[in-house]
């Protein structure tokens, strides 16, 4: 439905609009000297990609809700750059990243799950109206759905609103909190990425086995590139959406299965309703598929640019994300988006603090963090951000967030259901 009070309805347009940023982007940041050079050695062209549309959005120039573009790109699209990106993976040296990509996520898990009841705590001392409520008005029941979209995704989520029965009427205003704090925190983390050499040299990373991957990666493209033709991107795109085409027949199967066949997965109080999610059985096949092209000769289509391909898809899925993000609303509701402020710092502070004690990359914090905040949706944009190849890391610790994400949730929820009742 459109919205009357939005310039730019229609979605040919808002597409118009959001592929001229993105042309804009691309070209001022193509520039090697000038006061361009000197701004994006500050400020990622994948934040530009990101924040203008967020600030269009502000303006009520275009809207997200009267927009099926994001659902464009993060169902057809992410699948198609998740193959053409992995299309040249190598595990071997994925696996020799190490054990720290795996710490830096469950130390983001351990962000969240401690993050909410404490920032519970430390609102309480000053506005202990806005972290109160009674019976399913409770604030906590709310800030549930927070913890199960921030570990997990949507479908802990909606399993988290479903379990403690937050009154429906105020889930607007969680809905609200969760873009605002999740978006505002990929901002700082792409805007990170711009003084990556800086943050790990105060970290004292080693950042050793990140650039053998990329170098790897690298030397591959430069044995087997040419100059791509007319039937290179044809087969490119036809093996992409092919993938997309049935990983969404699987997603549709898997999950029409398991609700048909077994009742606890219709069950959406139980843990494993999140696996009914045809989101994450579309990520993990397309992912798969693109894995296993990477052991046949369709890995030499990375020399003709499949990632490069792929992350044409990304940039756009980037630019239908900063979409969603209305900078006004932050001051809309300010207690709940404080609440969602301190629970996001403690998050990134203890991740900060672990990276800082074993010496871990930023590029470990920043998919680690964003394969629980932003799930499959965006880990894989901001490890692509680092290296096109890199983008597989961040899918793989994304699944790791759809598996853990319902029970990780419940502890926080309890625990903040504790912290409100001291």
């Amino acid at each position: 439905m459109d919205n009357p009070s939005t310039y730019f309805n229609n979605d040919a347009i808002v597409l118009g609009i959001l592929m001229l940023s993105i042309g804009l982007i691309f070209y001022t940041s193509s520039k090697k000297t000038g006061f361009w050079a000197k701004f994006y050695k500050f400020v990622p062209a994948l934040l530009m990609c990101y924040l203008i549309p967020a600030i269009f959005n502000s303006l009520g120039i275009i809207d997200d809700s009267t927009s099926s573009l994001y659902h464009v790109a993060s169902r057809y699209f992410l699948p198609a750059s998740l193959v053409l990106m992995t299309i040249s993976i190598d595990l071997k040296a994925i696996k020799n990243l190490g054990f720290k990509a795996l710490i830096m996520f469950f130390t983001g898990t351990v962000g969240i799950v401690i993050g909410g009841p404490l920032a519970i705590l430390i609102i309480s001392t000053f506005s202990p109206e806005t972290v109160g409520g009674q019976g399913f008005d409770a604030v906590w029941r709310g800030l549930s759905t927070l913890a199960g979209s921030w570990i997990g995704g949507g479908a802990n989520q909606a399993a988290m609103l479903e379990i403690f029965k937050y009154n429906p009427e105020k889930y607007g205003g969680m809905v609200l909190v969760d873009i605002v704090v999740a978006n505002l925190w990929m901002a700082i983390i792409l805007l990170g990425i711009g003084r990556k050499n800086a943050i790990d040299k105060w970290l004292k990373s080693d950042t050793t086995a990140i650039e053998n991957l990329k170098e790897r990666v690298t030397n591959y493209t430069k044995s087997v590139s040419r100059k791509p033709n007319l039937t290179d991107y044809m087969v490119m795109l036809g093996i992409a959406f092919t993938a997309v085409g049935i990983a969404h027949w699987g997603a549709d199967g898997i999950s029409s299965y398991l609700t048909t066949n077994f009742d606890v997965f219709n069950d959406k109080t139980s843990s494993l309703s999140s696996f009914t999610s045809k989101f994450f059985w579309m990520i993990t096949i397309a992912t798969t598929i693109g894995v296993a092209l990477s052991f046949t000769k369709a890995k030499k289509y990375e020399g003709a640019g499949a990632s490069t391909l792929g992350s044409v898809f990304i940039y756009f899925l980037v630019a239908t994300i900063g979409m969603k993000m209305d900078l006004s609303m932050v001051f809309e509701n300010p207690g709940l988006i404080l609440i969602g402020l301190v629970w996001m710092a403690i998050h990134a502070g203890l991740l900060i603090l672990v990276a800082k004690l074993i010496k871990a990359p930023y590029f470990f914090l920043a998919v680690g963090s964003q394969a629980n905040v932003g799930g499959a949706a965006s880990a894989p944009v901001v490890a692509s951000a680092f290296h096109p190849s890199l983008a597989s890391v961040g899918v793989l610790l994304a699944v790791f967030g759809y598996v853990v994400g319902t029970y990780a949730a419940l502890l926080t929820t309890f625990l903040m259901e504790g912290a409100s009742n001291l």
